[in-house]
């Protein structure tokens, strides 16, 4: 008895360190699945004979280098989490998940070898070369996202694994198959919905640290090319997400129903069931909703001839408590609200551009776009919330629930402190680097151009000219 209460008083401050340590390192790591793509993308134009795009691109790959290092440290941290606050999850099922975890460390290596050979070869490789080293860093980046997206998947649909209690009492696998487990049926449309979410998040990111210098009246090549690229490229992931979202969530209501049920905030089961908008769940009964028939069938399982099954219709001890289902139903419609309007932003602007009408003279369209950024990353974060918070009160679903999985040690509010701490330290940090760039490049510092393959000398480019510095 006393071991769980132990176990439940560490749960709370454990659930809000993994909080901060996901929602944190989630952001860095879809920079380094976006941004090396768009970097490709300037750094090809500045072969063409554009001075700027070059410059650009060297820039960001700078910028990419200080997230890369932060997110080094924070990937760390949150890989020690998992065995630090969750023992019995990773005693249990360590054998089963570990194939993702190492392969994601080759991933990584890879990833900051050939990003510290990128940043060396300006001014040292010639230019089609170098630009090519741009492919291993954005593959790299992908794969190793693939791979902890492979375990979150895993933890909404485990497999490749027999369970059985021993003579203690504990957990154990047996019948191990990582591959099975790795590419579980939950994998692909997580990882395609991130994808594309972190061409979001980046897209709006970047085009909202330019659309800010337009504001302020430095109308130039520099920031329009500066905010097109990376909005082009969040245009059409802002498009293609919400129909990734649709068919990633065809699948909850046979495979996770009481996620689904938390999501619509659906008490009761319906057949067809209404679309709920808004509301919230007190003592039971959901109230100020606003309800379209039938929609919510519609949507969620495809057809208004199939129910939804409702959280009363679901084990009180297997699905998310009422508190819990508010949140889950709010991050969802928060998710799916600012997506759409991203969207829609994108589709006015290019339809707009293509009648001639310079929507980056407009000081009403730049202050959105400046909006969009920090929007871009709230829609990702509501996304995780909706995610993980949606399984509980589950670990893995139906397999392990987080009160057996808790560490049973005291000092985890310490530790949740002390993350808080570090983690702000280094964001602060990091920002005060960026700004620090920033200003020196605002001031004219040089970006050490012209390159050996850059505007100006395309003679040694094509004598594949090294460094002459």
């Amino acid at each position: 008895m006393s071991m769980t209460i132990v176990a439940t008083a560490q749960l709370v401050p454990a659930r809000w360190q993994m909080t901060v340590s996901l929602g944190s390192h989630i952001v860095l790591a879809c920079f380094g699945v976006a941004f090396p793509a768009m970097i490709w993308v300037m750094h090809g134009r500045g072969l063409k004979g554009d001075a700027v795009a070059l410059s650009l691109a060297k820039r960001w790959s700078k910028v990419a280098a200080v997230l890369f290092a932060v997110g080094a440290v924070s990937g760390t941290i949150l890989s020690l989490e998992m065995g630090l606050l969750w023992p019995e999850f990773m005693r249990t099922f360590g054998d089963v998940i570990g194939l993702p975890f190492a392969l994601e460390g080759i991933a990584f290596f890879v990833e900051a070898i050939f990003i510290g050979i990128y940043l060396y070869g300006w001014n040292r490789l010639p230019g089609r070369f170098h630009r090519m080293l741009l492919i291993p860093i954005s593959i790299s980046g992908v794969f190793g996202t693939f791979c902890i997206l492979a375990v979150n998947a895993w933890m909404n649909a485990p497999t490749g694994f027999t369970l059985s209690t021993n003579s203690a009492g504990k957990l154990v696998t047996s019948n191990v198959d990582p591959l099975a487990a790795m590419f579980n049926r939950a994998l692909w449309s997580e990882f395609v919905h991130m994808f594309i979410g972190a061409y979001v998040l980046v897209g709006f990111c970047v085009a909202a640290v330019y659309a800010a210098g337009l504001l302020k009246g430095r109308d130039d090549h520099h920031h329009r090319i500066g905010f097109i690229v990376p909005f082009a490229f969040a245009s059409i992931a802002a498009v293609i997400q919400p129909f990734s979202g649709h068919i990633a969530g065809l699948r909850l209501a046979t495979e996770q129903p009481s996620k689904l049920a938390a999501m619509e905030l659906a008490t009761d089961t319906e057949k067809p069931a209404p679309l709920t908008i808004g509301g919230i769940i007190i003592d039971g009964k959901v109230h100020y909703a606003i309800k379209i028939p039938d929609l919510g069938s519609l949507i969620a399982r495809g057809g208004t001839d199939r129910p939804i099954i409702g959280l009363n219709d679901i084990p009180a001890d297997a699905r998310p408590n009422d508190q819990l289902a508010n949140t889950v139903h709010f991050s969802f419609q928060a998710m799916v609200g600012i997506g759409t309007m991203l969207a829609l932003l994108a589709v006015a602007f290019w339809l707009f551009r293509r009648r001639k009408q310079d929507w980056l003279r407009s000081r009403l369209f730049l202050k959105i776009a400046v909006v969009a950024g920090p929007a871009a990353i709230a829609a990702l974060e509501f996304g995780w919330i909706t995610t993980e918070v949606g399984r509980q009160p589950w670990i893995a679903y139906r397999v392990m629930r987080i009160d057996q999985a808790v560490t049973q040690s005291s000092g985890v509010w310490v530790s949740l402190i002390v993350l808080v701490i570090v983690y702000a330290g280094m964001g602060l940090g990091s920002l005060g680097v960026l700004r620090s760039m920033s200003r020196r490049w605002r001031a004219g510092e040089s970006d050490d151009l012209p390159t050996p393959y850059g505007p100006g000398a395309p003679e040694l480019e094509e004598a594949g000219a090294g460094s002459s510095s």
